[in-house]
């Protein structure tokens, strides 16, 4: 009897063993509405790192820290909490297998994060919890500067290079998706993004923009929907083909080609022909039309401020004459009065709440990050001038560029402004890499109604 309970105990054990440690489930919630908060980290004393996935969820299963009290420095982005008399912003916590805990911070920044939008493991931690199990896994690990069109009634997505499992940077010529035009039936945590990935045979993301047999990435910008004078509708683009150290070597415009989904090149617009060589200004960064005092419709190219406009139309696009070359503010006055921001990377739109021209931007130099501030200014007309900026959005040394606003996915006269940008380690000052989140695209959402209380 006794031989035979031992042996029982032994296989319960080995089971145990077997199946490992049930996680903790942490759950991160801001405390102002109970959303939940991605991208925070809760660190322990030993520097053990872990962050929330889309749904605010840690899965907590180090075996070191079950069953008894752990302190957690808490960082987030414009999430945290405050500090203690020492000097410490954290909690402490007693995780235990299968317990459910919560954590409360506080949104220090203007702008909410609504989730990630690309790469993988958007809901890993809850996938550890047994939660949300039905979600797919896109394929891809991340990626770089979304650019985003209308077109055959649907929203047309492009990314740059794009890291996939079995290499980095495995897409170097423009990954792509569709959607709805209204993918997203609310604004708020989590965000489950319904892309339909443009894939090979073997159902692999793969790339659009693939333009001749030469090697290298090729970038995509200024994509945008436009009729010829027939009325055919046309998907059209500008692209880099690029040489290292990141130099363009190439510029031309692209049109997509519906029977092989994908981009062909129309022209070739410029092809270096010596080292220093500087490209010439194209039609590139976010595209967004205005009708001017005159009624004459036009299509600006800004990045963040309009560089570029022509004719609304395909023909107006493509004839490089009928072309006006535009110089953008570089500067913008904060609000406050107190300081100058340099604008680099961002896009602008009208907003019929604000009944301005409104940009999100990308501060040059920032104080937390080099290129890791977001800002929001506002402008009578689209060319300026751009005034009155806000911070909305900060990152503690790390990088958030290339951010692109979304009217495209809410009402006209919506309160709510969505945007988002890529945020990767790059240009930041040797930061740890963030799992699962570096190289990828988060959405924030920033309310104008609360912006200038």
């Amino acid at each position: 009897m006794v031989k035979t309970s031992v042996t029982m105990v032994s296989v319960v054990l080995a089971a145990v063993a077997a199946l490992g440690i049930e996680p903790c489930r942490i759950e991160v919630v801001d405390r102002e509405n109970g959303w939940p908060v991605p991208l925070v980290e809760l660190r322990t004393t030993h520097q053990l790192r872990f962050f929330s996935d889309n749904a605010g969820v840690i899965a907590m299963d180090a075996p070191e820290l079950m069953n008894r009290e752990v302190w957690f420095d808490i960082k987030g982005h414009g999430y945290g909490v405050k500090k203690d008399n020492f000097g410490y912003a954290g909690v402490r916590l007693r995780p235990e297998p299968g317990r459910r805990l919560k954590v409360e911070v506080d949104r220090y920044c203007k702008a909410k994060r609504l989730g990630r939008l690309t790469g993988g493991g958007l809901f890993a931690e809850s996938q550890k919890c047994g939660e949300r199990l039905d979600w797919k896994e896109s394929g891809e690990f991340g990626c770089d500067t979304v650019q985003v069109a209308s077109y055959r009634d649907r929203l047309w997505w492009f990314w740059g290079d794009t890291n996939v499992p079995g290499y980095p940077l495995g897409v170097f010529q423009a990954s792509a998706a569709t959607t709805g035009l209204k993918p997203f039936e609310k604004f708020e945590p989590p965000v489950l993004p319904p892309y339909q990935w443009f894939r090979n045979r073997e159902g692999r993301v793969r790339g659009v923009a693939r333009m001749d047999s030469e090697e290298g990435p090729t970038w995509i910008f200024g994509t945008v929907g436009l009729r010829d004078k027939s009325g055919e509708e046309k998907l059209c683009a500008s692209y880099f083909r690029i040489a290292k150290p990141m130099t363009p070597k190439a510029i031309g415009q692209c049109v997509w080609n519906d029977r092989l989904s994908k981009f062909e090149s129309v022209e070739v617009l410029w092809r270096r022909s010596e080292a220093g060589e500087r490209a010439p200004v194209f039609t590139d960064g976010h595209p967004v039309f205005w009708t001017d005092g005159d009624g004459k419709r036009w299509l600006l190219f800004a990045d963040p401020f309009p560089h570029l406009k022509c004719p609304a139309t395909y023909e107006g696009w493509r004839d490089r004459n009928q072309w006006e070359i535009l110089t953008p503010q570089r500067k913008v006055r904060s609000a406050d009065g107190k300081r100058e921001v340099t604008a680099v990377r961002g896009s602008i739109a009208w907003n019929a709440y604000r009944k301005r021209w409104v940009s999100i931007f990308c501060e040059r130099g920032g104080e937390g990050s080099f290129l890791g501030e977001i800002w929001y200014a506002e402008a009578a007309e689209p060319t300026g001038p751009w005034e009155n900026a806000v911070k909305v959005l900060s990152h503690d040394n790390y990088t958030f560029y290339n951010p692109l606003m979304h009217p495209e996915l809410t009402a006209d006269d919506d309160r709510v402004l969505l945007f988002e940008g890529t945020y990767t380690s790059s240009f930041a000052d040797k930061p740890p890499k963030t799992p699962r989140y570096d190289y990828t695209q988060i959405l924030y959402r920033l309310d104008l109604d609360e912006l200038f209380r």
